[in-house]
């Protein structure tokens, strides 16, 4: 659809809120990619709501939509590690947003099992098999 004509000249159109490009699931959710920046390692994946996105740009820390619990998760706020994030990436499609973050906390650990990554399974045959060790019991992580 072309933009509105006016006497000649293109109408003025309010800014496009740079949100209303993320295609958004029918949930209103987009899935997000949270990535190491340095080491590009996959830290986790979680969903985002467009009030998350928004949060995550203004505060430059990561904050995900929790469908389990149904409400905004500022990542760290009940342990600690905390995801500063750099740069906020949209794929070709519009429809996943990728994070580079410095992932905060001694040890760096972004998976609530107490590991660096949620990606710790390696398949080695037909069995999935631990591939990065726990580096502190969740026990000890959460309050």
């Amino acid at each position: 659809m072309a933009p509105p004509i006016m006497r000649g000249r293109l109408a003025r159109l309010p800014p496009m809120d740079w949100l209303d490009t993320v295609k958004w699931d029918r949930d209103g959710l987009v899935p997000v990619i949270a990535q190491e920046q340095g080491s590009n390692d996959v830290l986790m994946f979680a969903w985002m709501n467009r009030e998350a996105l928004a949060a995550t740009a203004a505060r430059g820390q990561a904050v995900y939509w929790s469908r389990s619990r149904q409400r905004l998760w500022h990542k760290g706020e009940e342990s600690g590690h905390f995801q500063q994030v750099h740069d906020i990436r949209l794929d070709c499609d519009a429809d996943v947003v990728l994070l580079k973050v410095t992932q905060a906390g001694q040890p760096p650990i972004a998976c609530h099992t107490g590991r660096h990554s949620c990606f710790y399974q390696r398949l080695e045959g037909q069995a999935w098999h631990d591939a990065e060790p726990v580096l502190k019991d969740p026990e000890h992580i959460y309050k």
